[in-house]
């Protein structure tokens, strides 16, 4: 690896999907823009609720493995919640670190407590380590 401090920033998806947890499975995949990045962000409902976070192989094995129906399963029934976030300055090495330690694939990356992109094992591999984008 380069002996320079690479940023979260600097590797991670800047395009999220956000999504109502009281949508059903269905609408939030038909919402879905940005399908590289493989999640959903769940709105907060207030000020004081946290984000909440559905990656693809959640509606995999909690809906279509479980054999439920995606016009009748909302996403609240399917996230992730309270969701790790990653600061934008963390340098890689410490986010890949808590990865491992937390086992987690993916993670929102804040600015000023608010969700400014995505970051995977894959951005930091290919795009922090490997230098390709």
């Amino acid at each position: 690896m380069k002996d320079e401090t690479i940023l979260v920033k600097d590797v991670m998806k800047h395009k999220v999907d956000f999504v109502d947890g009281m949508k059903t499975v269905k609408e939030a995949l038909e919402e879905m823009q940005h399908i590289d990045t493989k999640t959903l962000i769940v709105k907060k409902r207030h000020e004081h609720d946290e984000w909440g976070l559905v990656v693809l192989s959640d509606i995999s094995s909690k809906v279509l493995a479980a054999g439920k129906s995606i016009e009748r399963t909302n996403i609240y029934e399917v996230m992730t919640k309270p969701v790790v976030t990653i600061h934008q300055n963390m340098d890689i090495r410490y986010c890949a670190r808590l990865f491992e330690q937390l086992g987690l694939s993916r993670a929102p990356v804040v600015k000023h407590g608010e969700i400014i992109g995505m970051v995977s094992h894959t951005d930091m591999v290919l795009k922090g380590l490997f230098g390709k984008e």
